[in-house]
């Protein structure tokens, strides 16, 4: 079960979840950039200690120039898709942001299309519309 991507795929979406709870509770009282700097920080810790533990002895010179350039960018994009997140947290209701923040899924389905050449087939079209329309469902409120 451990080597499914199903497995972690749901512990991710169970962890997302409660960020999503706790974030709105931590991120009342100050300035949303700072809330997302001390989150940041606790998951830089986090995540050497969990690759110092794990990992194979390595190298960091060892690494390709692509490997940096590519996790260097997707690091760019985290921390700019945490700052607005916890912006939005600070404005609007976890149970408002957090289905409009999974359209995350969508623009991962049309940019995989388009610059790795991922099928876009007629159940990711219909699952994606699907995810919009809960999005719109969800964040709704009236």
């Amino acid at each position: 079960m451990s080597q499914s991507w199903i497995f972690w795929s749901l512990l991710s979406a169970l962890f997302a979840g409660a960020t999503a709870v706790l974030a709105k509770v931590g991120v009342a009282g100050i300035d949303s950039n700072l809330a997302t700097a001390i989150r940041t920080t606790v998951v830089l810790a986090f995540a050497w200690a969990i690759a110092l533990l794990t990992s194979r002895p390595f190298s960091l010179s060892a690494l390709q120039g692509r490997t940096w350039l590519f996790l260097g960018l997707s690091g760019l994009a985290t921390g700019l898709s945490w700052l607005c997140y916890f912006r939005a947290l600070q404005l609007g209701q976890a149970s408002q942001v957090a289905p409009i923040d999974k359209l995350s899924v969508v623009f991962v389905l049309v940019f995989a299309a388009t610059f790795l050449h991922e099928p876009l087939t007629l159940r990711s079209g219909v699952g994606g519309l699907l995810i919009v329309a809960g999005a719109i469902v969800l964040a709704w409120k009236a």
